[in-house]
């Protein structure tokens, strides 16, 4: 044979051996234009059309000012993006070359070379085309052209008899909140908003890897590993798990096998605050004739978790038993980072998940009115010990059950389960957000008229989706182990009794029915997914809002356009009037407005902890922010945190003692959230008064008892402790106390509403330990510090009792440090 001919046919079945290889095409240079224009502009991908525009000075932010306005015409136009990309020869010896799009917002027509090679329709879901055949050697060009989602929602909501509500959006597989929320700006975006890459792979690719937890105990974890594997030939092939190597005869076309797979003494995966959230690598290597064709990589823990219902004498019980032990769920629900998705970045996901561990969280719920996390978010949470409950992406409305759109669904189900489901940290899927509730109580059928047979097909179309759909698509991906469904969040709308005695709750009397917050003691649930109250963003943020000088105050067109429910504020001036004094000045407003929103989550977050085991979850509403805004979030969308996420990391400590009032006695609670248990807990509990004088002092002890979960110690008599006439000037102070004295929890409480506090002026002094740690000392009681600087806090918005000090550490270091506390706002 000749040698060149030779040599050729070696290097084609090298190529034909070779290990699967992907190449980006985010990197190449994008265009993007207006279908209507001629001229194309620069693009970058992943990206959005908002964000190209923004980039190329056709638009301004609409994150400020009053730009969101100026730029809702964007969501009625076409769009398309192009690129240009060279393919080699060798490139094109591979056997198969797939055109891999990761994410298309949401209807588009892809073309290569002029070849129309798809229509897509779903934002959410993966699109991988077979593209050898129409590419060619040297200059290749891809377009996508995006037709407008709201213009394609009214099309197919014009297709049903009866009007949907929240039209188009739920007729559209897109980010709901994008067309506006009651914190969010209306962006309906359209582009390319994740990577597209070129695939090149041969004789055989692993296409998809589950990985079954088939038994855990002390010595010896079982699993399954469950490849799915595509062979261009029949043979035998080798597959490789970690160190250990498997043969097996494969046909030609579709495989599925398993293999089994042990660890001994395994370490296992637990959520924070009960250990270490273990995590252990898996490789997964495909071979033939000892060369690599594909290779997975997936990192799991080793966990159990089971969702305990129950019957019992109150209705039916609901939480989550995470290797063998009833867990109490302390959490928070996120929203989108960011309105444009494309923009959050792997330092951002870190820093928020980060902020939910340092806060004593063990579970964040991913609410369906946005996206599918990137990989980031649950990977973050996976090694920081954090559960989700990860809801599928539908909130809020009604939705239609036709054939194309529960092909669709179906298709994304499998899409994302399959991307996310080896994920330690996922412990729920959710059907929907607020659907079930949104059909039976929000007046929809009356408000557009529905005949009996629309309303029995909505709820028709709804068992169809919720019910039978996703949980059937659900069974057919997972693995058993992973397979825990809950159609609607919540189970029962807050309205009936029901909710409060089975199911999840979203509690929503406080804020929308304006309940005070002491109405939180009344209606705790089994499990309070869902609830919050309004606060400020901090200054920065608001400051943010301007293009150009802040106008700080509350009547600025820019300030009011930045509060997206449209009675906010003067639900928010209403329950300060109740509690506080209404400051003028706009710095000491938004101080006061963060303190009333951490008062009334501290409020409902003691009353659920108090309740335990009848209740055994409480998640608030809302963690962080997709702009800067006011809104429910505990983070501002600067990443700061407000003094909600202070309260909430005091709130959320694993051990706590909590106190209420009740017909004229103070009734105190042990709570005990972690694995060690205390034995002989005894309570210190004193009377003091602003100045510091000790008034009363008394001693309780519980000899004999064991702090495993929840304890409740002998009522005390209020009068006993203090007169009526000094409680506008004094506090409680208690501490729990272990068997050897030691402190396992300390609390405070106060007599009467902030308002009424006869407060004395503190002298507030700062001390510089080191360049990252201050301490601050007060003679008498310095009601709600506030720290201000450019750093972030270890602790604020903190009572710093009589003749006390406190270290506080910083982020970075700050030379001047402004503080204030409630006395300021009084006087």
């Amino acid at each position: 044979m000749n040698k060149s001919v030779l040599f050729a046919f070696l290097f084609i079945q090298s190529i034909m051996n070779a290990q699967i290889t992907e190449r980006s095409l985010s990197s190449e240079k994008w265009q993007f234009k207006n279908t209507q224009e001629q001229k194309w502009l620069p693009a970058k991908i992943p990206g959005t059309v908002h964000l190209d525009l923004m980039d190329n000075k056709i638009i301004s932010d609409p994150f400020k000012d009053e730009n969101e306005k100026k730029v809702q015409w964007i969501e009625n136009e076409d769009w398309e993006y192009q690129t240009r990309f060279n393919v080699s020869s060798k490139e094109l010896q591979n056997e198969h070359i797939d055109l891999v799009f990761n994410g298309l917002d949401t209807f588009s027509e892809i073309y290569l070379n002029g070849k129309l090679l798809k229509k897509t329709d779903n934002m959410f879901r993966k699109w991988e085309i077979p593209v050898k055949e129409f590419l060619k050697e040297g200059d290749n060009e891809l377009k996508i052209k995006f037709g407008s989602a709201v213009n394609e929602g009214k099309e197919l909501a014009g297709k049903i008899l009866f009007t949907m509500p929240e039209s188009p959006r739920s007729f559209v597989r897109k980010a709901q909140y994008q067309f506006g929320w009651d914190w969010g700006p209306r962006l309906v975006t359209a582009g390319i908003w994740k990577d597209v890459e070129l695939r090149f792979w041969n004789n055989a690719a692993l296409k998809n890897i589950k990985i079954e937890q088939k038994s855990l105990t002390k010595q010896q974890a079982e699993l399954n590993i469950q490849a799915e594997i595509f062979a261009e030939k029949e043979g035998e092939y080798s597959i490789s798990i970690n160190t250990q190597s498997n043969k097996f005869q494969l046909k030609k076309g579709v495989n599925k096998i398993k293999i089994p797979f042990k660890i001994s003494n395994p370490k296992l995966w637990q959520p924070n605050g009960w250990g270490d959230p273990n995590l252990y690598d898996i490789k997964v290597s495909l071979q033939k004739d000892s060369k690599i064709l594909s290779e997975k990589n997936e990192r799991i823990g080793l966990r159990t978790i089971e969702l305990i219902q129950e019957k019992d004498q109150a209705g039916k019980s609901f939480y989550f038993k995470v290797n063998g032990k009833p867990l109490y769920a302390k959490g928070t629900n996120w929203i989108p980072s960011d309105s444009f998705s494309p923009r959050i970045t792997k330092e951002k996901y870190r820093k928020l998940i980060n902020d939910a561990k340092d806060a004593n969280m063990n579970m964040i719920r991913v609410w369906g009115g946005g996206i599918y996390e990137d990989d980031e978010f649950y990977k973050a949470c996976d090694e920081n010990g954090i559960l989700v409950w990860q809801d599928f992406m539908f909130a809020g409305s009604f939705y239609p059950a036709d054939e194309d759109f529960l092909n669709n669904v179906k298709e994304e189900v499998k899409d994302q389960v399959n991307r996310l489901q080896n994920h330690p940290s996922i412990a729920l899927w959710c059907g929907n957000n607020e659907i079930d509730e949104a059909i039976v109580n929000w007046g929809y059928q009356k408000q557009f008229k529905y005949s009996k047979n629309d309303s029995l097909q909505v709820w028709k179309d709804y068992k169809k989706l919720f019910h039978e759909v996703i949980p059937t698509t659900m069974k057919e991906t997972l693995t058993p182990d992973k397979n825990i469904y809950w159609p609607s969040s919540p189970s029962i709308g807050w309205g009936h009794q029901e909710s409060l005695t089975e199911g999840d709750s979203h509690y929503w009397g406080v804020w929308w029915g304006e309940q005070p917050f002491e109405m939180y003691n009344e209606k705790v649930g089994r499990f309070m997914s869902e609830y919050g109250f309004q606060g400020m963003p901090g200054l920065d943020a608001v400051k943010s809002m301007f293009s150009g000088t802040p106008d700080l105050s509350l009547q600025n067109p820019v300030v009011k356009a930045h509060e997206k429910n449209t009675r906010g504020w003067d639900i928010i001036a209403e329950y300060m009037k109740r509690d506080y004094k209404t400051p003028a000045d706009f710095v000491k407003y938004n101080y006061i407005s963060q303190l009333l929103q951490a008062r009334g989550m501290r409020i409902a977050v003691e009353a659920h902890r108090r309740a335990k085991p009848y209740n055994m979850g409480t998640l608030y509403w809302q963690l962080n922010d997709c702009w800067p805004v006011v809104s429910w979030s505990s983070i501002d969308y600067q990443g700061n945190w407000k003094a909600l996420h202070y309260q909430m990391k005091r709130s959320f400590e694993q051990q706590v003692i909590l106190v209420d009032e009740k017909e004229g006695f103070f009734n105190f609670y042990a709570v005990n959230d972690g694995l060690k248990h205390f034995s002989d807990v005894k309570l210190d509990i004193k009377a003091v008064s602003f100045e510091g004088k000790v008034l009363k002092e008394t001693v309780t002890d519980l000899k004999g008892k064991m702090l495993e979960t929840i304890l409740r110690f002998k009522p005390l008599e209020i009068r006993s402790l203090i007169p009526e006439t000094d409680r506008n000037k004094a506090f409680l102070q208690f501490t729990l106390r272990n068997n050897d004295g030691k402190a396992i929890a300390v609390n405070h409480h106060f007599f009467s509403k902030p308002k009424d506090m006869q407060l004395t002026k503190p002298t507030l002094k700062i001390r510089k330990i080191a360049a990252n740690e201050i301490e601050i000392f007060t003679d008498v009681l310095a009601k709600d510090v506030y720290l201000m600087g450019d750093t972030h806090f270890s602790d604020n918005f903190f009572d710093l009792l009589p003749g006390s000090s406190k270290k506080i550490k910083l982020s970075k270091p700050l030379e001047n440090i402004e503080v204030m506390s409630l006395w300021d706002t009084l006087h």
